[in-house]
C-alpha cells in the first residue's frame, strides 16, 4: 500500500524524509463523527510500510460540531517519533501499521494538556 503522492506533504524526521496526507473530504463515517481524524505517513524514498494513525478527535470539517485541533507538522514528527520508537519500520515492505494516538499521548507529545477547539456553527 502507498499513499498517492498528490495532496501529500513532505516532512524530515531525524535526517529521514517522509510524506505524510490527510483525506482531502471526510468519509461518511467521519463526517457523522463516527471515526476519528486520521492520516497516513510513508518514506518518501519509495514503498514500504505505511504508518496509519488515528487521533482523539473528529475532523474540523465534520458535520457535526465537535472538538477538534488542527494537525501541524509538530504534531506528526512527534507521531513519527514515537511510532520508530514502538518498532515501525517504513523501508520494510508489508501490510500498514495502525497506531491509535490517546489523549495522553497527545498531551506527552505536547509537554502538556491537549488544546481543542470547537468549530463555529456553519451558517
Amino acid at each position: 500500500m502507498t499513499i498517492p503522492r498528490k495532496g501529500s506533504r513532505p516532512i524530515t524526521v531525524d535526517g529521514v524524509a517522509y510524506r505524510w496526507r490527510i483525506r482531502h473530504k471526510p468519509t461518511y463515517h467521519q463526517g457523522n463523527g463516527w471515526s476519528p481524524l486520521t492520516f497516513a505517513v510513508q518514506s518518501a524514498e519509495g514503498p514500504g510500510r505505511v504508518l496509519l494513525v488515528s487521533l482523539p478527535f473528529l475532523r474540523p470539517d465534520a458535520w457535526l460540531g465537535e472538538r477538534t485541533m488542527a494537525v501541524r507538522p509538530a504534531l506528526v514528527a512527534a507521531v513519527i517519533r514515537v511510532a520508530l520508537q514502538h518498532g515501525w519500520d517504513p523501508r520494510q515492505a508489508g501490510l500498514a501499521v495502525d497506531l491509535g494516538v490517546t489523549e495522553d499521548d497527545l498531551a506527552e507529545m505536547r509537554g502538556g494538556s491537549p488544546v481543542y477547539a470547537v468549530p463555529s456553527a456553519r451558517g
